[in-house]
């Protein structure tokens, strides 16, 4: 076969780097855990350093593996979580809807994530815990939609218990990403990968 015709019956694929951050205990690797794995971990052990996923979807006809690094909350780790962010193509900011110290903090990671991660990472502020009652909120979704906004962010309320808008969160974020990749604002060895698929 020759390699035009190789060409013509190839079709591409991509690979797009995630990470997960925000404050410990707000449900970054039940997020992960729910999309990758389809379901619900209500306890989980504290996230020591890194965690990784990798799931494949379809968006348009074409796959896409997404690589998902969970990291851990504490201070103590973020050295580590911020090694992570250079060779990010989004970035989940998760925050807890039922802590509202959880929510003050996004402004601290949403600092970090931009001054570590690439100018065109895509950030979606997430309020996890949506299936919790009512009195139980303290973080409204309308604050969490005015933080978004007023910082150029995409907003997704979720559950990871019922999986409401968890898979949602993250096939809108590589939707973004698939668009701005075949415009060149990644990098095609870092933050996105493209391949051809026989």
């Amino acid at each position: 076969m020759s390699s035009a015709s190789a060409s013509a019956s190839a079709s591409e694929a991509y690979e797009f780097n995630y990470i997960i951050i925000g404050d410990s205990a707000v449900g970054k690797s039940c997020l992960l855990l729910q999309f990758v794995d389809n379901r619900f971990q209500p306890f989980h052990d504290t996230t020591i350093g890194v965690e990784f996923g990798k799931k494949i979807i379809t968006i348009d006809s074409i796959p896409i593996k997404l690589r998902i690094w969970d990291t851990a909350g504490q201070e103590r780790f973020l050295s580590i979580a911020r090694s992570y962010y250079r060779n990010a193509a989004v970035a989940l900011l998760v925050y807890d809807i039922t802590r509202r110290e959880t929510f003050k903090h996004v402004a601290n990671w949403l600092e970090d994530a931009r001054r570590f991660g690439h100018v065109n990472m895509k950030i979606m502020l997430v309020g996890n815990k949506c299936d919790m009652p009512a009195h139980k909120r303290v973080v409204s979704n309308e604050e969490g939609e005015q933080f978004a906004k007023e910082n150029g962010l995409n907003f997704m309320g979720t559950s990871c218990k019922t999986a409401y808008n968890v898979d949602e969160a993250f096939i809108k974020t590589a939707s973004t990403v698939l668009m701005k990749a075949r415009n060149g604002e990644f990098d095609a060895s870092r933050e996105v990968r493209t391949t051809l698929i026989n």
